[in-house]
């Protein structure tokens, strides 16, 4: 298990079956901050991951092109999932992968979010597509992504080319009880699961971060259970349950932090560099012992 004395506390008796070979990491709520910056710590906890021989990569709910600053950032040189794994990408953004809901799944959801009064995105094509540009966490989202939305009346000229789909609402109650209903509705032809408070995210049913962490080990040539990863909400628990180990940040929802093998401290305290820290270079050290 992780060393005892660190600040992270482990949620589970599970541990890495042997040493670490990849980190793959969320990014909103993980390896950025709240602000959805970089911490000098983040960027310095890749450094080390580096100069450990571990490798490292990021799976988000983001399109493509809205992790390329990362990706270079960070000098990330191997594929990269968005879309909660919907594409797979590689450093240079050339897509590798890529999986679209059907048309006739993404009319019925997108009919289901109208009628029940959400703010509707949708991102295909490489745009993100929105009736409202003013509208609720627009700008918060444009921040995060860096790009601004393409306004729109409609989405019927993109339908089967839609890469996600996002029912936006502040009322958190309300949106639980559409994405029960979504699920029962459309849940084998698509994933439905919140990305961060006040997201609904669809996508198609084999774009989930799982199935992604799966792509990207087999296409590194690295075991699962030689895999960690990171992350803070329910869209990451499908790669809590794929990788051999796995650390929830502390800010995340209890029911989260139960899935994953370790906790450690929220993005707001630079919970990614301290979970690099106590948490998988101590393990890459067994790997030269």
């Amino acid at each position: 298990m992780p060393p005892s004395g660190s600040a992270c506390a482990a949620s589970t008796d599970r541990g890495p079956a042997g040493p670490i070979a990849l980190l793959i990491s969320d990014i909103d709520g993980t390896l950025v901050n709240p602000g959805q910056t970089l911490t000098p710590g983040a960027v310095a906890a890749v450094r080390r991951l580096a100069a450990a021989g571990i490798g490292f990569t990021l799976v988000s709910s983001r399109p493509p092109r809205g992790m390329a600053a990362l990706v270079a950032q960070l000098g990330v040189c191997l594929p990269f999932g968005a879309f909660n794994g919907g594409s797979l990408v590689a450093p240079d953004l050339s897509l590798i992968t890529a999986h679209r809901l059907a048309p006739d799944v993404a009319r019925g959801l997108l009919a289901l979010f109208a009628e029940r009064g959400v703010r509707i995105w949708v991102f295909a094509d490489g745009d993100w597509l929105a009736p409202d540009p003013s509208g609720p966490n627009v700008a918060r989202e444009r921040r995060a992504i860096g790009f601004a939305p393409r306004v729109v009346v409609g989405f019927a000229e993109v339908m089967g080319r839609i890469d996600k789909i996002v029912g936006v609402c502040d009322d958190l109650d309300r949106l639980g009880r559409l994405e029960a209903d979504a699920q029962a509705m459309f849940g084998d032809a698509a994933a439905i699961k919140v990305s961060q408070p006040g997201h609904l995210d669809v996508t198609h049913p084999l774009a989930n971060k799982g199935e992604a962490v799966r792509a990207i080990s087999e296409r590194m040539g690295v075991d699962l259970r030689r895999l960690a990863v990171i992350g803070d909400s329910f869209n990451d628990v499908p790669m809590f349950a794929a990788a051999g180990f796995s650390v929830a940040m502390g800010q995340g929802p209890g029911a989260v932090k139960a899935q994953a093998s370790a906790v450690t401290l929220s993005n707001a305290e630079d919970g990614f560099a301290r979970a690099v820290e106590r948490l998988i270079l101590p393990y890459a050290a067994a790997a030269g012992a």
